[in-house]
């Protein structure tokens, strides 16, 4: 039942005409679970909050999948304006974006000029940019992207998605460019020709490619609500006397809340994922795909007055 229901939550993920009804009627059904709030301002309130309890954020404007340049444009203007507002509110915050919103399904060149413009951004406010990883058909272009901009910049992080049979070889690929990565389970629809069909298989990639990362000697960055996961990583790093500035669990917004607390309490740092904008479809239907369970928080939505 749990592997139907992903499917059929992916499947919602990617229905453009419910994301166009979503954006036009607002935060009706569940939305403020998991989205920050329709804008920046919102969004700054949250990150402030989670700050004040001990936690870092890395802020998201969603959005993905756009197809004409003026899109690309709005986007790229919206992210280096919460860089600045970072910066100005002095809060302990990174960025986190899609190709797909920067125009990489346009042009590879556009994408690169948007993110350019964002880097330098990022370098002038000391303000880190997380490319987000998104489906296993722009994988590869989306690290070679990251791989020509990292030659450029410093402040520049990536993500690695453990279902992918191809990600120990990735691991070993980046590990020039000492990155910064966020190690996640992955949360698309993929074919068994390119991901693992097994959660146990995931599970078990995940601790693999964190301890290699680990051992590299570079910042891992784990993101995981799995309890398993957590473990591991504490004994791994405990085990080989791994200090705990060199790596941190991410968290989405809306999931977890007691367990993070916990995390902060314990000495570990902990960074929140914080999404906010109008374009929240397509986000929330994934995050219920990655746990089923989550359906149960949208329905209060639908009924809360």
């Amino acid at each position: 039942m749990e592997k139907v229901m992903r499917q059929f939550f992916l499947f919602l993920s990617n229905n453009q005409l419910l994301k166009s009804l979503a954006m036009k009627y607002g935060f009706k059904f569940g939305a403020s679970r998991f989205v920050a709030g329709p804008d920046l301002a919102h969004a700054a309130e949250n990150i402030r909050t989670l700050n004040n309890r001990g936690m870092a954020v890395t802020l998201d404007h969603l959005g993905e999948y756009v197809t004409e340049e003026s899109e690309a444009e709005e986007r790229t203007l919206e992210t280096i304006k919460t860089i600045k507002v970072i910066d100005k509110l002095n809060l302990d915050s990174q960025v986190s974006l899609k190709m797909t919103s920067m125009g990489l399904d346009i042009s590879e060149k556009l994408v690169l000029h948007n993110m350019r413009r964002i880097l330098e951004a990022g370098e002038k406010h000391q303000v880190l940019v997380t490319i987000d990883m998104e489906d296993y058909a722009r994988c590869e272009q989306t690290l070679t992207i990251f791989e020509t901009l990292k030659r450029e910049y410093d402040l520049l992080g990536t993500v690695l998605q453990s279902y992918l049979y191809r990600t120990v070889s990735d691991v070993e690929r980046l590990d020039p460019y000492n990155p910064n990565i966020r190690f996640v389970k992955g949360a698309y629809k993929e074919s068994e020709e390119v991901a693992y069909p097994n959660k146990t298989d995931v599970d078990e990639n995940l601790k693999k490619v964190i301890a290699m990362h680990l051992d590299h000697g570079h910042f891992t960055a784990i993101g995981s609500h799995d309890d398993a996961i957590i473990e591991f990583t504490k004994q791994y790093t405990d085990e080989h006397n791994i200090p705990r500035e060199q790596f941190e669990f991410q968290m989405l917004y809306g999931m977890r809340a007691e367990l993070r607390e916990e995390l902060v309490k314990e000495g570990y740092n902990v960074r929140v994922y914080v999404p906010y904008g109008r374009d929240w479809f397509g986000y929330n239907m994934r995050r219920l795909a990655e746990r089923p369970a989550n359906v149960a928080f949208v329905l209060k939505g639908l009924v809360k007055k």
